[in-house]
């Protein structure tokens, strides 16, 4: 049930999952030529099935939609409405969705956070919605997703412990 939930707050606020895989698949095509954008889409799914990234996304949503209605107590509103740099909240819950699946996702994260390629940069500049947290929570998404599918890769290298003698 929260996974419905979560598909649906981010419909809400214009994201579809299908968004995000297309980020995924532009991550992960240059390791895997075969790659699908439905195996994409089904490793988004996958990450927001997890308990954790969906409290994560429930709780960065709700801090963007507070700020939108002036609900947040100040200085906070003052940060969320300018999207103060320095702020860095929004990047630390991200990156919580990005080590579900290991490290590797960080690095993507990073890629992501500082291009900020398709919905990630259509969030960010949404003029009066507030995404402070939204277009980084979908970046960590998508760089989850990605990184689920590195180490599912069936041309990731294998080693073996030498036979003990």
């Amino acid at each position: 049930m929260s996974f419905e939930i979560a598909e649906a707050q981010l419909l809400r606020r214009g994201v579809k999952l299908g968004d995000i895989a297309e980020i995924v698949y532009s991550l992960q095509i240059v390791y895997n030529s075969e790659l699908t954008l439905e195996e994409c889409l089904d490793s988004v799914k996958a990450v927001l099935h997890k308990r954790e990234v969906q409290y994560t996304l429930f709780t960065g949503i709700a801090l963007d939609e507070l700020a939108e209605k002036k609900l947040l107590p100040e200085p906070l509103q003052a940060i969320m409405e300018a999207d103060e740099p320095l702020y860095g909240v929004d990047e630390t819950m991200a990156l919580g969705i990005t080590s579900v699946f290991g490290m590797i996702g960080l690095t993507s994260f990073g890629y992501l956070d500082k291009v900020k390629p398709e919905i990630i940069g259509r969030l960010n500049d949404m003029g009066e919605q507030i995404h402070v947290f939204l277009d980084d929570l979908v970046a960590g998404l998508a760089a989850a997703a990605s990184a689920r599918i590195a180490h599912k890769s069936p041309k990731a290298n294998d080693y073996q412990s030498p036979k003990q003698v």
